[in-house]
């Protein structure tokens, strides 16, 4: 009996093979949701990706944000209407620094979902800090995120978003 390596090389079985080449990178935005997560994702833009964009959400208040006002921003400043964001976005990642203000996650996250864009939230700076502050922004991820990654280092995050094509 042939081994399944000889065998997948029969032309029985070459008819099963996709003859086309992979998939196209994600269209990654990848979000600051904090002043200390910034430099986190500034750092992250220098690098060279393939379909990754780089936002801060620095201007966020929550008494006033909506998901069409320009609270969000570019690593120039540029104002971005999130919702303009997200329809060219295939993934939202947002990282947050344990302990600081993660409260835009959630109309992130509720723009998101009326859109079908999945979202990921990693959380930066554990370390540092105390178990509180880290639960603390986690009850506020956990909910406005499919998955919660509590990152060990910013090479972790690197990682990660290479992981998901960006």
């Amino acid at each position: 009996m042939p081994s399944e390596s000889a065998r997948m090389s029969t032309a029985a079985e070459a008819r099963f093979r996709i003859n086309a080449p992979n998939s196209q990178p994600r269209a990654v935005k990848v979000i600051a949701l904090d002043s200390a997560s910034e430099a986190v994702v500034r750092k992250l833009a220098d690098a060279k990706w393939n379909r990754a964009s780089f936002l801060k959400a620095s201007g966020f208040s929550a008494a006033t944000a909506s998901a069409t006002d320009k609270w969000l921003s570019d690593m120039t400043g540029n104002g971005k209407k999130l919702t303009e964001e997200i329809d060219t976005a295939d993934l939202i990642v947002m990282i947050a620094t344990a302990g600081e203000n993660a409260a835009a996650a959630e109309i992130i996250s509720n723009a998101c979902r009326s859109k079908r864009v999945m979202t990921t939230a990693l959380i930066v700076g554990s370390e540092s800090k105390s178990d509180q502050a880290l639960a603390q922004t986690l009850a506020k991820l956990r909910p406005n995120a499919l998955m919660v990654v509590i990152a060990s280092s910013d090479e972790y995050i690197e990682d990660m978003l290479t992981a998901l094509r960006a």
